[in-house]
């Protein structure tokens, strides 16, 4: 496991699933003291050395905008300017293999890195773009007739999808968060496609750090408040608590973005603090009751084993990637539609038996599960596909 690796990721410092991974990648580099350059955006252009790990953030420019609205994600068109330097330092380096995060500003610059260097490039989907892109248009076109709707946003979702694939066919090994998408991007590229999962810290999120005493039963959320994410459904839920009779609850909803001031206004009681870290965010999860994730569009949901991990179970979508980390009915439920949804975070609320029971449950099952394992799981792939045979490094666009 000594294979000298360069790491282009799209996102790093910003709050979300990609970049939590790649700061977990990097991290576990530096543990195992594994020859590792990393590089990344940030506030300044710099390069530090750290052990066997070498960082080199790019400072974006007046060139970046806004890939949504809503978050921090940019998309610089001069990024390129670092092309000279970055080359040259990849080479001092003597990396073996380049590996990015997705077809951004940053995994293009790797990808040409990759090419001029003549070493193989690897590519990882994090994020299902294709998806984002119909909920938008869906959202941004309401105004028109369903069906029109419809029609432009799934030609949207199946160009975006597309695209994407183009640019993954050109790296020569890749990995995905879940089954259905190393699947779908082995069938789309006829490259060799490996699970790419994800771990969670079972020392920081843990049940015993609930604060003690009775409150009012929590139905929690964390993550982005964003149209893909469909938020606005939690207003649903509460509805339906309400309909119940129930009165003892609360909301504690966790995260930035456009919907937060829609769910204030069209929910009873909820609370919204924004972007929670670190300990306080651990606080947060071990005072939850029930994880709320309506989401059909992650690719897999660091969020779902935090709550897991806190003891707290679950309730998901059958879309996107948090259904394989939920044990249904053991330690949470995956519903097949709205009103089971609906129903089983009543039955968690009903049913005190079963709810303790998913508890301990939940945690067990998080505890099973490393980020040294799923990075340990990456370098054997590396070895196994990249160089155990004479294969070309690139495949052809």
């Amino acid at each position: 496991m000594s294979r000298r690796v360069a790491f282009f990721s799209d996102s790093f410092h910003e709050v979300n699933g990609v970049a939590l991974t790649s700061r977990q990648f990097e991290a576990f580099a530096r543990r195992r003291q594994l020859p590792f350059f990393s590089v990344h955006a940030g506030s300044s252009t710099r390069v530090e050395q750290d052990g066997a790990v070498t960082i080199y953030e790019l400072q974006r420019g007046a060139a970046a905008f806004n890939l949504e609205s809503d978050s921090e994600l940019s998309f610089d068109l001069l990024l390129w300017r670092y092309r000279g330097e970055l080359l040259e330092a990849l080479k001092r380096f003597d990396a073996e293999l380049l590996h990015v995060t997705g077809p951004s500003d940053m995994g293009m610059l790797g990808a040409w890195m990759a090419y001029e260097m003549r070493i193989p490039l690897v590519a990882s989907w994090h994020t299902n773009v294709h998806e984002y892109a119909g909920r938008r248009l869906e959202k941004l076109l309401s105004f028109l007739p369903a069906a029109t709707v419809q029609a432009v946003s799934s030609a949207a979702e199946r160009g975006a999808l597309t695209g994407a694939a183009r640019f993954y066919q050109i790296a020569r090994l890749l990995f995905a968060p879940n089954r259905e998408l190393v699947e779908l991007l082995a069938s789309r590229t006829g490259k060799p496609c490996f699970l790419m999962q994800r771990g969670v810290d079972a020392h920081l999120y843990s049940p015993q750090k609930r604060t003690p005493g009775e409150r009012p039963f929590t139905i929690g959320y964390v993550g982005r408040l964003s149209v893909e994410k469909n938020v606005r459904f939690l207003a649903d839920i509460e509805k339906a608590i309400i309909a119940a009779g129930h009165t003892n609850y609360r909301f504690l909803i966790i995260g930035p973005g456009g919907e937060d001031e829609w769910l204030r206004q069209n929910m009873e009681r909820v609370e919204l603090p924004g972007v929670i870290k670190g300990e306080a965010l651990a606080n947060a999860y071990a005072n939850m009751d029930v994880f709320a994730f309506p989401s059909f569009t992650d690719t897999f949901g660091n969020v779902i084993l935090e709550a897991l991990a806190s003891g707290v179970p679950p309730v998901v979508t059958v879309g996107g990637g948090p259904k394989f980390l939920v044990r249904s009915g053991e330690t949470g439920f995956v519903a097949a539609d709205d009103r089971a949804f609906i129903r089983c975070v009543l039955d968690l609320m009903q049913d005190r038996e079963t709810h303790e029971r998913m508890k301990h449950a939940a945690r067990a099952h998080a505890c099973s599960i490393s980020w040294d394992r799923v990075f340990e799981k990456v370098y054997e792939n590396y070895e196994g596909v990249l160089f155990s045979s004479r294969a070309p490094i690139l495949a052809a666009s």
